[in-house]
């Protein structure tokens, strides 16, 4: 039986407050209120342009803090303004809870507790989505978000599209955002991460009205197209930027040479595993895109965890000494597909990929072979020289 008084002085002494966006919720926003109420006062409630009588209900209780703007603009800027209110009123923590009476106040609880073990991390409701009553859309999107994040931050999150959460808000209040929809709960969820803020989670109750009489703000097409054009931009930032960077960072936290080998002999990695690494490194390092190797053999790198210190090092073997040697012998195996449009050129230091211009067709049909041969060459020589040196190093004992 949970003790109503000790979870509201712990409300108090944390320094923990509610906040409840809400766009014409008419039907549900005054029972929110009052559940939550019976845990906290410390509400803040951000009308988000509505039309009805939002204001009128929540003057209805005087102990609730009040944010009311007349155009809609959307949910994350909701929020964005009511954590600027927050800070402004010395709360350190602040739990943001849906209006529509899918979320439950009984679980706000489990978010007071899990503070209490997790104290600087953003604390996500994970919601059942096996449950029957969950819409199609929102299971897809579900799988959709938490699929993407894990690109973009290298961590599992069970549920990226909840709203219920717990946010730090001191360890955020720096941070300038660029979104204002429902897609901000993305963004803030991936900056957070790349900013090294924990992330933890606690499972908590969902309930979903029928179709016929479920209110819902979000657009499939308009938002679903926003959340995507964000996670297009967010894994560009992620593998041009933030993984580089925290690979580098990894390197000088300690000893870089140590560091770097460590990774290299990396023991949880099979050898089957550092060969497909070295082996995908020089097929990238090859590979016609010039300008995005590196970029694509990173993402693919975290996507099938490979060992990224032999993938980023095989994919140096198009250094600027290599490149007249690579671009030759790309232009000669292309003539393998050409037949009699195959075109001879003789080897100098000078050959470029400008000079390929005038047979493009030739090289890229070449490159692709020689990137495919030669990828599978070295991960085949890299794996017979491991296995040669683990015996020996076996047989020296």
């Amino acid at each position: 039986m949970i003790d109503l008084e000790i979870v509201n002085r712990k409300f108090t002494d944390l320094k923990v407050c509610v906040i409840i966006p809400t766009f014409n919720n008419t039907g549900t926003l005054a029972s929110i209120i009052k559940d939550v109420a019976r845990y906290t006062e410390h509400i803040i409630v951000v009308n988000d342009g509505s039309t009805d009588d939002t204001p009128q209900i929540v003057q209805s209780f005087p102990f609730v803090q009040f944010i009311s703007y007349q155009v809609n603009v959307g949910k994350g800027w909701a929020l964005r303004k009511a954590f600027k209110h927050a800070v402004h009123l010395n709360y350190t923590y602040a739990i943001t809870i849906d209006s529509d009476g899918q979320h439950f106040a009984k679980d706000l609880p489990a978010f007071i507790e899990k503070l209490e073990n997790l104290p600087n991390a953003i604390i996500v409701g994970s919601r059942n989505m096996e449950q029957a009553s969950i819409p199609g859309k929102s299971s897809f999107g579900h799988k959709f978000s938490n699929f993407w994040f894990k690109v973009e931050t290298g961590i599992d999150c069970p549920d990226t599209q909840s709203g219920f959460r717990l946010y730090p808000l001191s360890l955020l209040k720096d941070t300038k955002f660029i979104t204002r929809k429902y897609e901000f709960e993305i963004e803030i969820l991936v900056r957070a991460a790349w900013k090294g803020i924990a992330l933890g989670s606690v499972p908590v109750k969902v309930h979903y009205e029928p179709k016929e009489t479920r209110v819902s703000h979000f657009r499939p097409f308009q938002d679903f197209t926003r959340v995507s054009i964000l996670n297009t931009f967010l894994v560009i930032i992620a593998f041009a930027y933030i993984k580089p960077r925290d690979f580098f960072r990894s390197l000088f936290k300690k000893k870089a040479g140590q560091a770097l080998w460590a990774e290299l002999m990396n023991f949880n990695h099979s050898d089957q595993l550092k060969a497909v690494s070295i082996g995908f490194g020089v097929f990238m390092g090859i590979i016609p895109i010039w300008g995005f190797q590196l970029l694509t053999a990173l993402f693919f790198a975290a996507i099938f965890k490979l060992n990224k210190a032999l993938v980023i090092i095989a994919s140096h073997i198009s250094i600027p000494p290599m490149i007249p040697v690579i671009v030759f012998l790309s232009y000669k195996s292309g003539g393998v597909w050409m037949g009699d449009k195959n075109t001879n050129i003789a080897f100098t230091s000078h050959i470029s990929l400008h000079s390929m211009s005038q047979n493009m067709g030739q090289y890229i049909y070449g490159s692709i072979t020689l990137a495919v041969t030669a990828g599978l060459l070295a991960g085949l020589s890299a794996f017979i020289l491991m296995k040669l040196f683990n015996r020996k190093a076996v047989s020296a004992f």
